[in-house]
């Protein structure tokens, strides 16, 4: 008798922008299939967050990064140090990101080096550093242990190069993680049939009646909530979800979101918040 086929559950960690928020920590998502852990970016509070949905760091399988932007990477720190902290043998970490994630990597054990050599000097059961084994990817396989399968391809979030949205599939089941882009080739290869297509998204018609330059200039490298749904609707997509929202939204209008998103795709359409869980 075969076993039963584990349970996928996708969580939004963080679901917030660039700038702080009372209620949204920053970019990150936790996909959860049996005991395996996957953390997509690290915002600001994730650490926070995922406490609060009953995981840790020191559980993860691996932090896989869609760019290298400073609010998707924030918290990386924190998640190495937590990790380190809360094991009591070597447990590497493996991150896994586009071509700089190494470098990345290199630099936040050099920024957290005095902290552990405080804490080794002052803990004689800590005889270990914090570990990190990387993998950088940009079209293809990125992680694949069997039963859990993780590809990557290319997107489009110019200046910003090179980035990457994942897809992950367990059980007949596939779940993207899209990342910050404007609709490409790439993105179209990871939703096609995707269970569940996890989008940061924009507001055209809110941004552009706001005249700052610096906000304005967001328009060009972020996929709209309209082109969220056109990109699930070619694709096949069952669920979207609308997370890392710009502007933050005020209170009360997430249908808007929501219906901006229905006029263009049938299937099902979540607005992102933090804590969020899809279950497929």
């Amino acid at each position: 008798m075969s076993e039963p086929t584990p349970t996928l559950s996708v969580t939004l960690l963080g679901s917030g922008g660039p700038l702080p928020e009372p209620d949204r920590a920053g970019p990150g998502t936790l996909v959860a299939v049996g005991e395996r852990r996957f953390l997509f970016d690290c915002g600001r509070g994730v650490v926070m967050r995922s406490a609060a949905a009953g995981t840790a760091p020191n559980q993860l399988t691996a932090v896989l990064l869609t760019h290298l932007h400073s609010d998707h990477v924030s918290a990386f720190g924190d998640v190495v140090t937590t990790r380190w902290i809360a094991t009591f043998a070597p447990a590497p970490l493996a991150v896994i990101g586009p071509p700089g994630t190494a470098t990345l990597v290199d630099d936040t054990l050099r920024l957290l080096a005095p902290d552990v050599g405080w804490r080794m000097e002052h803990h004689d059961d800590l005889t270990w550093e914090p570990e990190c084994t990387v993998t950088e990817v940009g079209d293809g396989v990125a992680y694949d242990d069997g039963e859990v399968r993780i590809l990557a391809a290319p997107t489009d979030h110019r200046p910003v190069r090179p980035t990457v949205g994942y897809r992950l599939e367990a059980g007949g089941r596939a779940v993207v993680v899209a990342g910050d882009t404007v609709p490409c080739e790439g993105l179209d290869r990871l939703c096609e049939g995707a269970d569940v297509y996890v989008q940061t998204v924009i507001r055209r018609d809110l941004i552009e009646a706001i005249p700052l330059p610096r906000l304005q200039d967001v328009l060009d490298y972020h996929s709209t909530v309209e082109d969220a749904a056109v990109t699930a609707a070619r694709a096949g997509v069952g669920t979207l979800v609308l997370t890392h929202q710009v502007p933050p939204p005020q209170p009360g209008t997430e249908d808007e979101w929501i219906g901006l998103a229905t006029a263009h795709f049938d299937g099902e359409v979540l607005f992102g918040r933090d804590l969020l869980t899809v279950e497929r």
